[in-house]
Order: C-alpha cells, then sequence, then structure tokens
C-alpha cells in the first residue's frame, strides 16, 4: 500500500459558517453535496473531491479533546497565494524544507479561526517562489 494524497480532514467546531468562510476565501474551496447524516456540518470541495468536512458541535471542543496539529495542501502559483493572504488580512509563516530532505519545498503556514494549523506546501522547482 501506498498513500497518493491527503483524501479528506475532519474538524469538528462551533464555528460552521466563520469556519467555511475562512476556508472559502483563503484556499477557494466550495461548499458542495454531503451526506444526510444526523448531525450538522459542511463540505468544502476542491475540485471534485471533499476534503474538508467540518461537523457542527454545540461548544467548541475542549483543549484535551482530540485536536489536529496541521493538515497539508499542495499547490500551485506561490505569488497569487500570498497576495491573497495578504489581501484577507491573514497572518502566515514561510518555512522552507531543509536541504538534504529530498524534497525542494516552501511551506506556509496559516491558522484558521479555530487555531487549527494548516499548511500550504510549494515545490519549488515546479513554480519558482522568489
Amino acid at each position: 500500500m501506498a498513500l497518493v494524497r491527503l483524501d479528506h480532514v475532519n474538524v469538528r467546531t462551533a464555528h460552521l459558517d466563520e469556519m467555511s468562510r475562512f476556508y472559502e476565501e483563503t484556499f477557494g474551496l466550495e461548499p458542495g453535496p454531503r451526506p444526510a447524516f444526523d448531525f450538522g456540518g459542511r463540505w468544502l470541495y476542491c475540485a471534485d473531491r471533499a476534503v474538508v468536512h467540518f461537523v457542527s458541535t454545540d461548544a467548541q471542543p475542549a483543549g484535551h479533546e482530540p485536536r489536529i496539529e496541521h493538515f497539508a495542501f499542495r499547490a500551485r502559483d506561490y505569488a497569487a497565494f500570498v497576495a491573497n493572504l495578504e489581501r484577507l488580512g491573514v497572518p502566515y509563516d514561510v518555512v522552507d524544507v531543509p536541504p538534504g530532505s529530498g524534497q525542494d519545498l516552501r511551506q506556509i503556514f496559516v491558522r484558521d479561526p479555530d487555531g487549527n494549523r494548516v499548511e500550504v506546501g510549494f515545490d519549488k522547482l515546479l513554480d519558482p517562489v522568489d
């Protein structure tokens, strides 16, 4: 077995509309079909895949409950992504993967409204970042 891509991330939130808006505006994801579960939520799509599954909760999960340290997307067009973050006023950190890792990757880290860390990676060979 070999992993080939991120399938989806499931995030529990008491701030469904704010979280959805953040992921739509920041990452360009779009709301789409979701099965008729017996609990609230929303699915956001990247192209034809539901990649972020939000589950609506009455109260924000406590710090000791399951959390996501971060999840990651691969992306292209570094300059346009950074320009969008700056337009939206979203703080971000940039990290270059150290040499010798076998990857020539630049990572951008942001936090969503619930404080989850999201990584967006850009292959510097395919998408010059400087």
